[in-house]
Order: C-alpha cells, then sequence, then structure tokens
C-alpha cells in the first residue's frame, strides 16, 4: 500500500447539522477506510453534500465530528496535499482556461505548477486545456473537477457525482481511476446516483436518507441484507440413485416434492406438517403426473433456453443442493440468483426518500389547471433550505 502501515480514515462521528427545525443530518455515524472504494449513497436531500461539506470543513456542524487522519480539516498542516475535492464541477471561473483554472489553485495552495500539465493530460483534456472553460460541456466541467481535486496528488479523495454529464469511456476511466487510487491505499469516497455504476466500483457503502444512516456495509453484504436470493435448480444426467434416472419429468417430480416437504409452502422449512425433512427417510419419490401443492417456495417454470428449471426463493444454493443430494437427484444447474445494488437500494431506502414522484399522473393541459406560483420562502431560510435539499 502507498501509505505504508499508517492507519488514514474519514471518521464521522455523532454528526449533526441542523437549519432551524430541520434536521439536514441527524446523529451520523461512519467511517471511511483505507484501500477501498466507498461508495455514498443516497437520495435526493438525503443530506450528503452537506456531510461532505463538513467532512471538508466549508459547514460547521451544530455537534459530533469529522476528522481527516485523526484531526478536523482546518488543522491538517497541508491540505491541498492531503485532500482532493470535487463537489461543484461548475464552481469556477467561465472566462478563465482550464489551464488558467488549475494554475491559480495550484499556486494557491503551493503546489508544482507541472502537475498541472501532468493532470491536465491524466483526465483527457490537454487538447482544450487553453479553452475557456465556460464552454465546456458538462462532461469536460467533469473531467477538469476531477483534475482539480488531482493537483495535490492527494491520501484522500472527496468526490460527489464525478460521472455526471461524462460519455461511457468517461465513467469507464473513472471507474478505473477510483479503483487504481484505492488499490494504492488511498482512502476515497465517492457519491452517486448511477447505482450500476457504484457495484462496479465501490467496495462499501455509506447509506443514509433523511440525514440518518441507514447502512455502513461492504456492496455484497448490503445486497445480501436488502434482498432475498432466489436459487435455480435444473434436474439432468444419469446416474442418480433412483431409476427416476431416466425420465426428466419423475425427476422434477421427486426433487419438487423434496423441497416441499424440506421448506414448506411459505418457506418456513415446516412443510407439510410431517417435520419431515426430504431424505430424512432415504428420498422421496412420486410418480409422474402426481400433484405437488406448491407455495412461494417452490416455482416451477423455463429458462432463457426454454428448459425446465426449478426457482426456490429465499434459500441458497448450499439449502437447495443438500436437499437434491439426500434425495437422490442429479443436477445439472445448482445457482443463486440475487437483486441488483439499485433493487437492494430502493428496498433498504423505502420511506427515507425526502421526494418522491407520483408516477401515471398526466400533465394539465388547461391552462386554468396549471400550477399556481408558489408563495416566497420566508427571509431568513432561503440559503439553508437550498442548502439542506442539496444533499
Amino acid at each position: 500500500m502507498r501509505w505504508g502501515i499508517l492507519i488514514r480514515m474519514i471518521e464521522v462521528q455523532g454528526l449533526t447539522k441542523r437549519y432551524g427545525q430541520v434536521h439536514a443530518v441527524d446523529d451520523l455515524t461512519f467511517t471511511v477506510k483505507p484501500g477501498v472504494v466507498t461508495g455514498f449513497l443516497g437520495p435526493n436531500g438525503a443530506g450528503k453534500s452537506t456531510t461532505m461539506r463538513m467532512i471538508l470543513g466549508l459547514d460547521r456542524p451544530t455537534s459530533g465530528t469529522a476528522l481527516i487522519d485523526a484531526r478536523p480539516y482546518h488543522q491538517l498542516p497541508k491540505p491541498a496535499h492531503t485532500v482532493g475535492a470535487l463537489l461543484d464541477a461548475k464552481g469556477v471561473h467561465p472566462n478563465r482556461s482550464a489551464r488558467a483554472t488549475l494554475l491559480w489553485q495550484a499556486q494557491a495552495a503551493g503546489l508544482p505548477t507541472g502537475r498541472v500539465d501532468e493532470v491536465l493530460s491524466l483526465v483527457g483534456l490537454s487538447d482544450v486545456a487553453s479553452k475557456k472553460v465556460g464552454g465546456f460541456s458538462l462532461g469536460m466541467g467533469q473531467r477538469l473537477g476531477i483534475a482539480a481535486a488531482l493537483l495535490g496528488d492527494p491520501e484522500y479523495l472527496i468526490l460527489d457525482e464525478p460521472v455526471n454529464g461524462l460519455d461511457p469511456e468517461g465513467i469507464r476511466w473513472v471507474r478505473g481511476l477510483l479503483r487504481a487510487l484505492a488499490d494504492e491505499g488511498r482512502t476515497i469516497l465517492v457519491s452517486s446516483h448511477l447505482l450500476a455504476e457504484m457495484a462496479q466500483t465501490a467496495d462499501n457503502l455509506v447509506v443514509i436518507g433523511r440525514g440518518r444512516l441507514v447502512a455502513d456495509t461492504s456492496v455484497a453484504d448490503f445486497i445480501r441484507a436488502n434482498s432475498g436470493v432466489t436459487t435455480v435448480v435444473r434436474v439432468g444426467g444419469e446416474g442418480g440413485a433412483h431409476a427416476a434416472a431416466a425420465d426428466p419429468e419423475l425427476e422434477l417430480a421427486t426433487l419438487e416434492r423434496a423441497l416441499v416437504e424440506a421448506f414448506g409452502g411459505d418457506g418456513t422449512g415446516t412443510g407439510n406438517g410431517t417435520g419431515t425433512a426430504a431424505g430424512a427417510t432415504g428420498g422421496t419419490s412420486v410418480q409422474p403426473g402426481t400433484s405437488v401443492q406448491r407455495g412461494t417456495s417452490v416455482q416451477r417454470g423455463t429458462d432463457a433456453e426454454g428448459r425446465t428449471v426449478i426457482r426456490v426463493p429465499d434459500r441458497t444454493s448450499d439449502e437447495v443442493g443438500a436437499v437434491a443430494y439426500r434425495a437422490g437427484i442429479q443436477l445439472a444447474e445448482l445457482s443463486e440468483q440475487r437483486a441488483s445494488l439499485e433493487e437492494a437500494y430502493m428496498q433498504s431506502t423505502e420511506g427515507h426518500a425526502e421526494y418522491v414522484s407520483t408516477a401515471g399522473v398526466a400533465m394539465p393541459t388547461d391552462p386554468a389547471n396549471a400550477a399556481q406560483p408558489v408563495d416566497p420562502i420566508p427571509e431568513g431560510l432561503a440559503d439553508p433550505a437550498q442548502e439542506v435539499r442539496n444533499g
């Protein structure tokens, strides 16, 4: 690891930020460890940006602490060398060139000016370095923001929506960059709403909703905790313990019966009330055409190639495989299917979203039914309210 044996972490402890009666962040505690990419997820208005601003010393918490390398940001001896951040890629002077934008940042932070061309090359902006950034596309602006974050070759990276506006090549490049930096031992916190991309990039996840912690765990454990597993099994081959091995339908019926007896129609494992698991008496067999009472635990269907399979929700491949073994059924397929990160995220954040769209509502066509002007925000609340919702 690039940073040797030093333990360099971002530590958030009991972090709270209130604006009047609104809790933008509410008693938030988590740790971002080195050597991994930590994804920072949450609905709009969850408090992600506010949390990042407090970590970077841009907002003062109402209570709690946010430490980088065991100290607040303002106590870091060389912050530009220690932390690189991207919060708002468009927060630059539109009439400056890309090179000039980075040059003044490097000079202000005491960084070598030669680093400017290095990071411009790294992010793919060398050919437009002399162009004014006001004419940059959203994706080019994001690349410039990432370049600014990398100027000091920092040990810590805090990036808010870094892939916004990037094309597929750019998204893939950011993924590879973050993975490479994590492999060097750097500490990386990155927020994103692109969950399919986050599933390929992040190792750990910190998920918040309405300012409170929802989950702090690995990606794999998060998906397991917030979505069920379905085991898909297909019989096949010859040489099973039963004479039914030559008859696929009989094999299916035998396995189906064994699974129902083992797990029950409701997945409780009580089966038909006898309390006897399949295979306890050497296997269970039925005749072709015998009706098997199916519940939610055992579902017969077909796969993409039209082959008959049995799906067993909420049971692992180890559990299903053990039942098949005890029943003497030879299997051609035994695999697990799990939900995507997006599905797990939607499950975990249900009820935590600040803003929820209403599906199926038609837009008004009659001008008389159009939305009416909204009353102005009371004086003194405009800025805090906007900041609260920026999370």
